[in-house]
């Protein structure tokens, strides 16, 4: 089952949606691994027609590639997720990749190569390790920072202080939950832009991993992702899992397709 409107082939596909479905590094409730069937089963029930952008999502040229189903080994499956994410960015076609756990943000950022990070997110994820794991869900901004040259985390309400100390660094910028509604993209440069839905609060996303409470709006991310969509070469939406009744998952989607609303709008300026 593919996400829904995604009839383009991939040949002249201008977005490309992939699911990657790892769930090795969940430290609390997992299920990640069903993320990307959620999202795509929750979708279903959206209009084509987008009445802000005017445009129809059937007509946007968006593919979906299916899953590249998790295994054990990290490394290797975020290599292998690299090099799939970098095939659809070479051919021109801007990578939706749909998770699975925050750690496959890392494969994106890696194969797009962008200058800035920006993550919706209630966790800081700045360890250098996570249970003696460097490819853990909890460091994924810390490797997103192994390539680029800063990284904007939008929503932080936790992290452990030697998280908040490099926080504190020229290379990053941590906007809070209340002060997200006035958040406008200060930056120059290609962005990589990851939803994490925890970002959101648990009261409309309760289906995630690690839920955080005093998070944002459904409108606050909608708002992020439409105001950084026009600079974005990658998106991902991640840690959706299937302990809801859809809520979660639907979040995700919407979101998608408003990045790909927001992103196509942009492109026909």
């Amino acid at each position: 089952m593919g996400f829904p409107g995604t009839n383009e082939p991939r040949e002249t596909s201008d977005y490309v949606l992939l699911g990657a479905p790892l769930d090795i590094s969940t430290t609390f409730q997992p299920g990640t691994r069903f993320g990307p069937r959620e999202v795509r089963h929750h979708a279903h029930t959206f209009d084509d027609y987008d009445r802000r952008t005017d445009q129809r999502f059937t007509e946007l040229g968006v593919h979906d590639a299916g899953d590249l189903d998790g295994w054990d080994d990290a490394t290797e499956y975020l290599d292998f997720l690299r090099g799939m994410v970098t095939d659809i960015h070479d051919e021109g076609s801007v990578p939706l990749l749909v998770g699975g756990e925050h750690t496959v943000s890392a494969a994106g950022v890696r194969a797009t190569d962008p200058d800035i990070y920006v993550c919706l997110d209630a966790h800081l994820d700045l360890r250098e390790a996570y249970a003696g794991n460097e490819l853990s869900h909890a460091t994924v901004t810390r490797r997103a920072l192994d390539t680029v040259d800063r990284a904007v985390i939008l929503g932080a309400r936790t992290g452990s202080e030697d998280e908040w100390k490099r926080a504190d660094r020229d290379d990053v910028t941590v906007v809070q939950p209340e002060a997200v509604p006035d958040w406008e993209p200060d930056f120059d440069g290609t962005v990589y832009l990851s939803v994490d839905i925890d970002a959101a609060d648990p009261a409309f996303a309760p289906g995630t991993g690690t839920m955080e409470p005093v998070g944002l709006t459904p409108r606050e991310l909608r708002r992020v992702v439409r105001a950084v969509a026009p600079a974005t070469t990658g998106f991902d939406v991640v840690e959706v899992n299937d302990r809801d009744d859809g809520q979660a998952a639907a979040l995700g989607g919407k979101l998608l397709r408003e990045f790909v609303y927001s992103h196509a709008a942009r492109a026909d300026d």
